[in-house]
């Protein structure tokens, strides 16, 4: 359990950066992500984004913290965002 929150902890402390604004294929949630991502690049905005800020921004708490954690993973797997270290 303590190996899963330190993990947690410093996952929520990246930063994820927009690769493509695509989103075939994607689910509600990972949509939901990339379109707040693109409009703030959009609008001259810095490219990444912190994921607090987004869970914040898209008003995500309890399990949904986890789910969206989840979801910026997959879109990292499918090179649609990158995920940097803090």
């Amino acid at each position: 359990m303590r190996g899963r929150k330190s993990k947690e902890q410093t996952l929520v402390q990246t930063i994820v950066i927009l690769i493509r604004n695509t989103t075939w294929r994607c689910g509600k949630l990972e949509k939901s992500i990339v379109k707040h991502l693109h409009k703030r690049h959009e609008n001259f905005g810095k490219p990444g984004m912190s994921i607090r800020d987004i869970m914040r921004k898209l008003d995500l708490t309890g399990k949904k913290k986890d789910e969206c954690i989840d979801a910026i993973k997959r879109l990292e797997k499918r090179n649609i965002v990158k995920i940097l270290p803090l």
